[in-house]
């Protein structure tokens, strides 16, 4: 059993975390064995951009680190088996893991999920989970980028092309004129 001490140290952790993570999600995760919440926290570690936490804490620990910050929409959901997964980076990548991991095992189910300290239902989960990740949409601007810079690049160079098309082609046909005028 924790101490009062114990117990406040952990509540101000956890509301350190909420307050800072970029979204929070609440799982019930009856029925996982501990290999499988292994699988789960390592996956998590492996998801670039993330910068994740999956933990089981108390109902009334969360309750009371909750209280009055951006997670606090999340209280209703803070009963029974109660995991949480926190993400200080990316959103969407953390969205997309958990939700693959549901689908892949019965026993997780996603309860909800906060996002800039709004609550979010299954549905919205499930529709961030299909998002490009941030990495994907920084790919996607750097070609936009890079799209009008190309085609600057061949419009200029397009000119100087064709004068050496048209002085190639006045060269081979200057070069048989003149070995058919000095042939004759």
């Amino acid at each position: 059993m924790l101490t009062r001490g114990q117990k406040e140290e952990q509540v101000a952790e956890l509301r350190e975390k909420f307050d800072r993570a970029t979204s929070v999600f609440v799982a019930d995760y009856r029925g996982l064995d501990v290999p499988k919440m292994e699988a789960l926290r390592g996956g998590l570690r492996q998801v670039e951009g993330c910068d994740a936490e999956f933990r089981v804490a108390k109902n009334t620990l969360l309750r009371l680190a909750s209280e009055g910050g951006q997670a606090d929409g999340l209280r209703e959901h803070f009963a029974g088996t109660t995991s949480i997964a926190m993400s200080f980076g990316d959103p969407v990548a953390l969205a997309k893991t958990l939700v693959d991991y549901e689908k892949a095992n019965e026993a997780f189910q996603i309860r909800s999920a906060v996002l800039d300290g709004k609550v979010l239902s299954k549905t919205e989960i499930s529709t961030l989970a299909t998002l490009p990740s941030l990495d994907e949409l920084r790919g996607k601007i750097v070609g936009l980028l890079q799209a009008p810079a190309g085609k600057l690049a061949r419009l200029m160079t397009e000119p100087a092309g064709q004068l050496a098309r048209i002085m190639t082609a006045r060269e081979s046909a200057g070069g048989s004129e003149g070995a058919v005028e000095g042939g004759a």
